[in-house]
């Protein structure tokens, strides 16, 4: 017997997705409602690392994930300037064991299309353009009520409604991401012959330059600055400031540039960074994923680690007859102090190159980094 009967969950990104389908697998009536009116088809690429990947397996959509991204070994760094030398050829530690490759790109839309897919197969319910409006707890359920009308009572709600978690904040957690400093530009564009695993450029006018394979012939390429305030920049703006800081840049950003003037879109966002301090939960609704944590992309674990929370929440649930304090506590024992310290460590990358650092130990963080998730959440 499971803890739960049924649950409903705000939010069908990667977290809110990956819940509803263990624990549709597992019996639970689940229903997923999410504000947006469809899965996005358009967006950039995503770098999945292989504690990621052992969750999707587990989910049972490993197979579709490896046929649509671009799995890889290892990770390039160059030189800014005329050629782009490659400088060193860096090892990734398989972190989610010897059966997976240490790391993956693929495009995010693609990524949630197979997600929901999963979900609906396995009876889950997805609601879109549908939000979470109000929440009334008893001691044993939970009244929803969706866009300003009651919708049900459930067992349990779970929060993986994102950055700007409207769950987080109807139970009372008053945290918000803050700006970390930086700003990322992101365009998705064709494949270069020459690229077959993520690189990444140190020096230049950009404190990161870098792009990471999505298919057998698409990429995901990026840009890190100091935050700038870009709100009312035009698409067409937007393409031509990205060509502009990249031509510093030299090898595959050559063919970079000519798909962005050929009309790949650019976008921007600031970095960001939150922690929930324990607990995750009030009562019987529990904030996951972006909700509960956010970080720098620097060290690619963002996804992964919403992955590890619904992984570990739902396997309470379902291994559990009870939903209380014991369940609770063995959850924030299991993830708050691996989020915390993942969220700390992306945003010590970025503070480094913030503040000219020149001697940090970037590559034994990263490392450090990759030996804890290497170890089961």
């Amino acid at each position: 017997m499971t803890a739960v009967q049924r649950v409903a969950v705000a939010g069908a990104g990667v977290a809110g997705l990956a819940s509803a389908i263990f624990l549709a697998k597992a019996g639970v009536d689940v229903d997923v409602f999410d504000a947006q009116p469809a899965l996005p088809t358009r967006g950039s690429g995503i770098t999945l690392q292989g504690n990621a990947l052992r969750v999707f397996d587990e989910l049972g959509v490993w197979d579709e994930v490896a046929a649509a991204g671009k799995p890889f070994e290892g990770l390039n760094l160059r030189a800014p300037g005329p050629g782009a030398p490659i400088v060193a050829s860096l090892p990734d530690l398989k972190t989610g064991g010897p059966d997976y490759p240490s790391t993956m790109g693929m495009s995010r839309p693609d990524l949630a299309r197979i997600l929901l897919d999963a979900a609906e197969k396995n009876g889950a319910r997805v609601h879109f353009g549908r939000r979470v409006t109000g929440l009334t707890q008893t001691a044993d359920a939970v009244d929803v009520d969706i866009d300003g009308e009651p919708f049900g009572t459930y067992d349990l709600v779970i929060g993986a409604d994102g950055l700007h978690s409207t769950v987080r904040e109807l139970i009372g957690i008053h945290v918000a991401p803050e700006q970390t400093g930086m700003g990322i530009w992101r365009t998705f564009v064709s494949l270069p012959d020459e690229v077959d695993r993520s690189e990444l450029y140190y020096g230049g006018p950009m404190y990161i330059a870098g792009y990471t394979p999505t298919g057998d012939d698409t990429m995901y390429a990026f840009l890190v600055e100091k935050a700038e305030d870009r709100s009312g920049v035009s698409s067409e703006d937007a393409r031509r400031i990205m060509v502009e800081q990249s031509r510093a840049y030299d090898g595959p950003w050559n063919s970079i540039r000519a798909d962005i003037e050929a009309g790949a879109d650019a976008n921007y966002t600031w970095f960001t960074r939150h922690l929930v301090d324990a607990p995750w939960n009030r009562g019987r609704v529990v904030v996951i994923g972006d909700a509960a944590h956010s970080c720098p992309p620097t060290i690619a674990q963002g996804a992964a680690q919403g992955l590890e929370d619904a992984a570990v929440l739902t396997e309470l649930l379902v291994g559990r007859d009870a939903v209380d304090d014991t369940l609770w506590d063995e959850f924030h024992d299991r993830r708050i102090a691996r989020a915390s310290a993942i969220v700390d460590a992306s945003v010590q990358l970025g503070q480094w190159q913030l503040d000219g650092v020149r001697d940090a130990d970037m590559g034994g963080l990263m490392f450090r980094v990759a030996q804890l998730t290497a170890a089961r959440a």
